[in-house]
């Protein structure tokens, strides 16, 4: 770590950077990206360090072309040692696919905001919550190892609704654990959090999952996706979704664009003494590669314009 800036005690010593840019990112932009490419992105990826990749989504191809090579794109990824490949899936029907393709873990979006479900689901957030029950159903009656995330998604407010309620967004979580969740997580889906929203928030919500408690989502919309993530490390927080370049939001949330950026988190969390296991110089490598393919497509970021400090010395540890 960088001796001057020591690890607090009462931060985590390792933490995960799940890579979403594969989903999250391509399905929000114009460029269809050919499979040989997102393949080369995972490999890439993989040898730079990062272990949890977010491959795609299992949706109708005639709603997200930009996903449709989904089966593929997991297929590969489980050729690659120790990478722990996800899939979003909306449905039964994409959970199937998933469980056929033995994804690693089958993430359910749910939206707290009930107008923002309705728009990108056409379902109650209690409907999904019924999905969450068939889907792991299925899975049980599969056989097979995938793990069900709940992702509370618009947790701290929606461009559609406005106000999300705290405990609107804690009865969720609660509803999808007891429907047969193996893991929630919470989304800034529209980058309406601050850093002492998320403390309350994640707080309360690591009281009630524990370990179940997976993963925090945040987007730069406002500039405020880091500090948000420093503010859930400090409940406890050790796993982070990121988007390579910062693209990716949510097509029904205007004005949503820009997940934090995986290269400037890793950065932070190495230069702050948290192994992540990643290699950011070949992170950065990626990301430059990634950008030619993407020529035109609104990119984000810091790191890749100023640099790594020359007093810079991350932790080749691995998580």
């Amino acid at each position: 770590m960088n001796a001057r800036h020591p690890r607090h005690s009462h931060l985590p010593s390792t933490a995960i950077v799940r890579e979403v840019g594969l989903r999250d990112g391509l399905q929000s932009i114009a460029t269809i990206l050919p499979t040989d490419l997102k393949c080369e992105w995972i490999r890439v990826a993989h040898a730079a360090g990062q272990r949890e990749i977010e491959v795609g989504s299992f949706v109708p191809a005639r709603l997200l072309p930009q996903l449709a090579d989904t089966a593929e794109l997991l297929a590969f990824a489980r050729t690659l040692p120790g990478l722990f490949a996800s899939v979003l899936v909306p449905n039964l029907r994409g959970a199937d696919a998933a469980i056929a393709g033995k994804a690693d873990l089958m993430i359910v979006p749910l939206s707290a905001s009930h107008a923002h479900s309705l728009a990108n689901l056409r379902k109650t957030p209690d409907d999904v919550v019924a999905e969450v029950a068939r889907i792991r159903a299925a899975r049980d009656a599969a056989g097979s190892k995938a793990l069900i995330e709940g992702g509370v998604g618009t947790a701290f407010g929606c461009t559609i609704q406005g106000r999300v309620e705290k405990s609107e967004v804690l009865r969720l979580m609660q509803a999808l654990l007891d429907a047969g969740a193996d893991r929630v997580s919470l989304a800034d889906t529209v980058g309406y959090a601050d850093p002492a929203m998320v403390e309350d928030l994640f707080e309360a919500a690591v009281k009630i999952a524990g370990d179940r408690f997976w993963c925090g989502h945040f987007h730069d919309t406002r500039g405020l996706g880091l500090a948000n993530v420093y503010a859930a490390l400090q409940v406890g927080v050790r796993r982070f979704d990121a988007c390579l370049a910062g693209i990716g939001g949510c097509p029904h949330a205007p004005g949503a664009s820009g997940n934090v950026s995986t290269e400037d988190l890793a950065y932070m969390l190495g230069s702050m003494g948290i192994a992540t296991g990643i290699d950011i110089a070949r992170l950065l490598a990626l990301r430059a590669r990634v950008a030619g393919w993407l020529g035109g497509e609104t990119l984000h970021g810091a790191l890749w314009q100023a640099g790594l400090p020359k007093t810079f010395e991350a932790e080749a540890t691995a998580v």
